[in-house]
């Protein structure tokens, strides 16, 4: 009588987890481009994207960089084949906007905060940006690229905030879901 009791607790319970899950919400949507070097530099890393709500959140880890601050922004193309970069085009602008700072109403969807790296050439960045999307709307990012420039963005410039050479780029690729 016993085990006919715990079989049926055991049965419960997985039923319970089952349902749990089959209601579990979806999981949001991410992203992730690896950046590759050029116009001669050495800079490497991953940026991570993925959707919270009508933001994005990005998580940004480089290496190889010059110390100082370097322009950071999602590109129109993706495509990243060219040695100095310039095939990903100019800043990813669906709005049609001037050039601005990455906290301004008046930018590009695509201009992001500079990057800070140290002595050692590392930078990273973690935040919540707007204007931009993980979906397949008029500010979606997937299939646009990331580029790093060797110099630090004015936020004012215009086109494109006077940041210098294109020193990484990478694709923006859609994560596969885990389990696929």
């Amino acid at each position: 009588m016993k085990t006919k009791t715990k079989m049926s607790l055991a049965a419960a319970a997985a039923a319970a987890l089952l349902a749990a899950c089959a209601s579990s919400p979806p999981a949001q949507p991410t992203a992730s481009a690896s950046l590759e070097a050029r116009s001669g530099s050495g800079v490497s890393g991953v940026v991570s994207f993925s959707a919270r709500g009508d933001k994005v959140y990005v998580d940004a880890r480089v290496s190889g960089l010059t110390p100082g601050e370097h322009g950071f922004h999602v590109h129109e193309v993706g495509d990243c084949s060219a040695a100095d970069a310039m095939s990903a085009k100019g800043h990813f602008n669906p709005a049609g906007k001037p050039h601005g700072h990455h906290d301004g109403g008046e930018r590009h969807a695509g201009d992001m905060p500079n990057l800070r790296a140290d002595a050692a050439g590392n930078a990273s960045y973690a935040g919540e940006l707007n204007q931009l999307s993980l979906g397949n709307d008029a500010n979606g990012i997937i299939g646009r690229s990331v580029v790093i420039h060797a110099d630090p963005d004015d936020y004012k410039s215009q086109p494109a905030g006077n940041s210098g050479k294109r020193v990484a780029c990478g694709v923006i690729r859609a994560a596969t879901p885990r389990g696929y």
